[in-house]
């Protein structure tokens, strides 16, 4: 069976562009609809007619990404003669493609067998509403919209000003077989078709984002729908997978092409971070889009996390993504922002809130653990690409970074890491369930702030440990790799003198405000054993507590124990199952050798993905638990693709192969073990440093392993 996850719309996508319409073309503002760009809705309401009624839809589709098609027919009516013109006897093609804009091609065919005389009309209209105010359905109007028609250029314009804060968008009719006029909120097309004969036009939107001037369009209207998508898997530069399974390569194929189209193309310089215009002297670079429709922006934690999961594939995501967080590090203070100096951006937005300063999302930088991320990402691109130019232009960053993990990461000087929000409109958690009441107490309550998680701490400690190693290859740095490798260590002893759950056979997720242990189950002990910060005796008992009926669904591992109180399985962060998440522990268990348990959760993510449409997996899905008939329930409002759940069928590969790469050394070791369900992986255009490699590994009837390698002229390529 095929699930759907997410309502019944189509969804289109290109860099910051993001289209959602119902089936039939159709957007409305209360439905969460219509076409966003700079995290503005320049389209709030679309509506199409044919002679006064609107056409029936036969069927719809995304082509790619940026690319939908919809096709239609007619109900019977009369035209505007007096005759009838019956049922399914005319035909409506509409082509969308995003790029810089929206390209609508529409193509009418009569069929009639007679004459038919009506007006097609195109209701297209603006509300410029902030992209929060649409996911809250908080709408309303503070500035004024004004549209105007050019008879002459057969052009519409909307028009928005709030103070300081100008959208705009301009509907431009071209190539249109006929006349063209604009009344009561509508281009109307008159129409008189011969028997046989077809009408087309084209109908440009064009954004206007700052000044008068629209955005330049990448192109003229697309009669070939995968034109748009510019080849975007093609000019990804992402190594070549194929495996024994059929549909395991499908699965990964897929996640690779969301990670190519959830790029978007920034400009980056100092403090500086352009996703509009192709002008200036930036250098351009691809990030991440944190998920379609409501994350299409920079998102610290999201980016870094995707940086890492496609290392083994491609370094493109983590050059982008550590350049513009660099850009975007704080220099200062800003309490209203939670920024302090050193700490890296958590989300940035460019629309109308933003603008007038009425959400500090300017950059905001309230997450914790995004700093410490960028330093364990910087270590790993390192590792991977051996570029000494790029090193040395991040260093200076990472160890600002550093300096905040230390000072304001530590507010206390305990040595343990806890967040705090400064801001009264900031986040109350700042880990990665960031949910407000993702972090709660046995009982159910909010723990005080400041709050420790106990894998933030892990983190820390993968984070120092990676950039000692950088310390001394790099930089022959001993004396300051040690001082990192003994304060990791000693972070974590305080792991496992403060937070083991000796009871439950696992670590506490946190310690509230008071340092008190926060007695909730979890699944954040899990990725402890991601960044290898436990004991391996202890390991052993927190593998054995993730396979509990209470946290392991059998699509993955349950965010919240099923035996909480606050325990819901259709909630954010309180019982459902995060993809990301999962794969994070599984990679985990291979680490300390738990290579049955990691199988286990692979499998049930790549049988999850094969379940739903396209083989993308959601942000997040429902904690039911599987049996016989089920099918991974989606969670409602879950960012469809979203990049840290595609990344984490790519880190699959990952936890599979055992990658343990070293470019300086010229040295790339695997610790292989594949399932057995999955005989052979094979990847091309693999690149260690400079060298381009191909390698398969194949596992034998016996569950040894076989490795074979191409090219990688001078590096020496192992499996252990």
């Amino acid at each position: 069976m095929e699930v759907h996850v997410g309502p019944a719309v189509v969804a289109t996508h290109l860099d910051d562009e993001v289209l959602i319409s119902e089936r039939d073309a159709t957007i409305t503002a209360e439905a969460r609809l219509g076409y966003f760009i700079a995290d503005t809705r320049l389209v709030s309401g679309y509506h199409l007619e044919i002679g006064r009624h609107a056409p029936l839809l036969l069927n719809s589709s995304q082509i790619q990404a940026p690319s939908a098609r919809y096709e239609f027919t007619n109900e019977h009516f009369v035209d505007d003669r007096g005759l009838e013109v019956p049922e399914h006897t005319l035909h409506l093609r509409l082509d969308r493609v995003l790029g810089r804009g929206v390209h609508e091609d529409y193509e009418l065919t009569n069929y009639c067998g007679e004459p038919v005389e009506l007006v097609m009309a195109v209701s297209i209209h603006s509300d410029f509403a902030d992209i929060f105010d649409v996911k809250d359905l908080r709408l309303q109007r503070r500035g004024t919209v004004r549209s105007t028609w050019d008879p002459d250029g057969l052009v519409l314009t909307n028009q928005f000003q709030h103070e300081g804060f100008r959208r705009g968008l301009r509907v431009e009719a071209r190539r249109a077989s006929g006349e063209v006029t604009y009344a009561n909120g509508a281009l109307l097309f008159p129409l008189d078709l011969e028997p046989g004969a077809s009408w087309s036009c084209c109908l440009l939107w064009r954004p206007v984002l700052e000044g008068d001037e629209p955005l330049p369009t990448i192109g003229e209207c697309h009669q070939l729908l995968g034109a748009a998508a510019g080849g975007a898997r093609d000019d990804f530069a992402a190594a070549s997978v194929a495996t024994s399974d059929p549909a395991t390569t499908a699965t990964i194929h897929q996640a690779i092409d969301d990670l190519a189209q959830l790029r978007l193309r920034a400009r980056i310089r100092p403090g500086f971070l352009d996703l509009d215009g192709d002008e200036g002297d930036a250098a351009r670079y691809s990030i991440p889009a944190a998920g379609v429709p409501w994350f299409v922006t920079l998102f610290g934690r999201d980016a870094l996390t995707v940086a890492l999961q496609a290392l083994p594939i491609t370094g493109e995501l983590a050059r982008g993504t550590l350049r513009a967080l660099a850009a975007l590090q704080a220099t200062g203070w800003d309490d209203d922002r939670d920024m302090q100096p050193g700490k890296i951006e958590h989300e940035i937005r460019r629309g109308e809130l933003a603008a007038l300063h009425l959400v500090p999302h300017t950059p905001y930088y309230g997450s914790h653990d995004a700093t410490p991320l960028f330093v364990l990402t910087a270590a790993a691109s390192w590792r991977w690409s051996a570029d000494r130019e790029e090193l040395d232009r991040l260093r200076p960053h990472v160890e600002a970074a550093l300096d905040w993990v230390d000072e304001q990461g530590d507010e206390d000087g305990d040595g343990i890491q806890e967040y705090r929000t400064r801001s009264q409109r900031g986040y109350f958690n700042q880990a990665w369930k960031d949910a407000h009441d993702a972090i709660l107490h046995a009982d159910g309550s909010l723990p005080e702030l400041p709050i420790a998680t106990c894998e933030l701490q892990g983190l820390v400690v993968a984070a120092k440990r990676a950039w000692a190693g950088t310390l001394e290859q790099a930089y022959e740095d001993d004396a300051g790799a040690e001082r990192l490798r003994r304060e990791a260590s000693r972070l974590a002893e305080l792991i496992e003198e403060r937070f083991f759950w000796e009871a439950e056979g696992t670590y506490y997720l946190g310690l509230d405000g008071r340092k008190r242990p926060i007695e909730t189950v979890s699944s954040n002990p899990g990725q402890l054993l991601y960044y290898r910060a436990i004991e391996e005796g202890r390991a052993a008992l927190v593998a054995k507590r993730l396979f509990a009926d209470d946290l392991w669904s059998g699509w993955g591992i349950r965010t919240l124990s099923a035996d909480h109180p606050s325990f819901n399985p259709f909630s954010y962060q309180l019982g459902s199952v995060w993809p990301h998440d999962c794969v994070l522990i599984a990679d985990g268990l291979r680490r300390y050798g738990f290579d049955e348990e990691s199988h286990r959760i692979a499998r049930a993510m790549l049988e999850a993905a094969a379940a739903l449409a396209n083989r993308t997996l959601p942000e997040l899905f429902a904690g039911l638990q599987r049996d016989e008939a089920s099918f991974p329930v989606q969670y409602l409002g879950a960012n469809v693709p979203q990049a840290w759940a595609s990344g984490a069928i790519v880190h699959l590969l990952d936890v599979f192969l055992g990658f343990e790469p070293n470019a300086a050394a010229g040295t790339l070791r695997l610790r292989a073990s594949l399932p057995d369900w999955l005989d052979r992986i094979e990847l091309s255009g693999l690149r260690l440093g400079e060298s381009p490699l191909g390698l398969s590994v194949t596992r034998s009837p016996s569950g040894s392993h076989v490795l074979e390698v191409e090219g990688g002229e001078g590096l020496e390529v192992t499996l252990l």
